[in-house]
């Protein structure tokens, strides 16, 4: 049995650094793929989906230019259609809500500029107007 040559021995080579000498070490073979790159619009896209229930309307606009960057990448935009999904249903019911609570004030308002001041009882509901 023959010991390896030491650093003293004329047949030693030194062991090859890999940021002086990349080809020294072996490439990872066909089994071993890399990590995919981030794709373009992936930030976009979650930030997109929690604005959705914080602020849907932004959050709605921010999924939608997230999905078209996904889509020009060719990358999968199911975080951007869920954000899509959620901003557009909560922005729906946040308007329909506001719209009633519009027309409810109005038409207390309007109430009171017909009933004038003070406590008055039409059909049953009693109109407090200052």
């Amino acid at each position: 049995m023959t010991n390896p040559p030491s650093p003293g021995d004329a047949q030693y080579t030194p062991p090859a650094d890999p940021a002086t000498n990349p080809a020294a070490y072996p490439v990872a073979g066909p089994g071993y793929a890399t990590p995919p790159a981030a794709a373009p619009g992936n930030g976009l896209a979650i930030a997109g989906l929690v604005l959705a229930f914080v602020i849907a309307p932004l959050g709605l606009i921010l999924s939608i230019v997230a999905a078209v960057k996904l889509g020009k990448a060719g990358a999968p935009k199911g975080i951007a259609i869920a954000g899509i999904i959620i901003g557009a249903i909560i922005t729906v019911i946040a308007v329909i809500g506001l719209v009633l609570l519009v027309t409810v004030f109005a038409n207390l308002f309007s109430m009171c500029a017909e009933l004038g001041p003070g406590v008055w009882q039409v059909d049953g509901v009693t109109y407090t107007c200052n």
